[in-house]
């Protein structure tokens, strides 16, 4: 979807690679570098908590995106943040997932977890053309938005039980 909005807001493709395909995977790399540290520091569910908020708040910059004039400053802070958050939070959830799986059965059960954790989302995808036709950017990256409070809220669960990776 995200290639579709850029193209939508009127940048060139040329804007488009640039910016996502340099800045964000640098950006990408970087964030998930940083949870590397982060993790080992703080341990995987605050990383992962503060992951899954800056990927919820991302959304909110593509709203911010979709109501401005051609902007390439704003176009590269969008996907620099957006690509950033998703390393982390990528990252963080990896290790999440991984200390899920016993050692006996790592490549089994770690194979299933990683498979899972796209099932919701790939479903959900696959009516996003629909959602954004019926919606409009705004109130499309709104709800993607508020699609991250479910996620913030069992990762507060999950620490107030004091979860342990």
């Amino acid at each position: 979807m995200a290639n579709v909005f850029y193209v939508d807001m009127g940048y060139t493709k040329s804007d488009i690679a640039i910016a996502s395909k340099t800045y964000g995977l640098i950006l990408t790399l970087t964030g998930a570098l940083l949870a590397g540290g982060l993790v080992n520091k703080y341990g995987v569910l605050k990383i992962l908590f503060i992951g899954s908020i800056l990927s919820a708040l991302t959304n909110i910059l593509f709203i911010a995106l979709s109501q401005s004039d051609h902007n390439l400053i704003l176009l590269y802070t969008v996907i620099s943040i957006d690509n950033l958050s998703a390393g982390l939070a990528t990252t963080a959830f990896i290790a999440f997932l991984s200390s899920l799986a016993s050692k006996e059965f790592t490549a089994t059960q770690y194979a299933f977890l990683s498979s899972a954790m796209l099932l919701f989302p790939k479903f959900l995808g696959g009516f996003s053309g629909v959602w954004l036709e019926s919606l409009g950017y705004t109130y499309f990256f709104t709800m993607t938005a508020l699609l991250g409070i479910p996620t913030a809220l069992a990762i507060l669960y999950l620490m107030k039980q004091k979860w342990h990776a």
